[in-house]
């Protein structure tokens, strides 16, 4: 019986460790850690981002985003980036222009 309980308690803790290292390791993913929007959900937020612009391709979303529900970022005509910021409605809420260049990293 001691045994057993060894292993359970051994067991609690190795699963305790682990997720606290996952909670690090995605505290520490910052932006990367949002999840995309998916399925219906990507339709309905691609069509009022691309309506909000009237031009562009989708090239990124996010779910959960720190300024509103849904983050959706168009790539414009003319390359330049726009993240349009819905609410659960896919109201728009906020658009701001994206001036991460794709060699920008959180990394000094």
């Amino acid at each position: 019986m001691k045994t057993r309980t060894k292993m359970i308690a051994g067991a609690a803790l190795a699963v305790g460790v682990a997720g606290g290292a996952a909670g690090i390791a995605s505290a520490a993913g910052g932006d990367d850690a949002e999840a995309p929007i998916t399925g219906d959900a990507f339709d309905k937020a691609s069509a009022a981002a691309l309506d909000h612009t009237g031009e562009g391709t989708v090239s990124d979303t996010e779910v959960g985003d720190e300024d509103s529900y849904f983050e959706v970022e168009v790539t414009l005509d003319d390359g330049s980036q726009v993240d349009v910021q819905l609410d659960e409605g896919f109201n728009v809420v906020d658009t701001m222009a994206d001036d991460e260049s794709p060699d920008d990293s959180d990394t000094p």
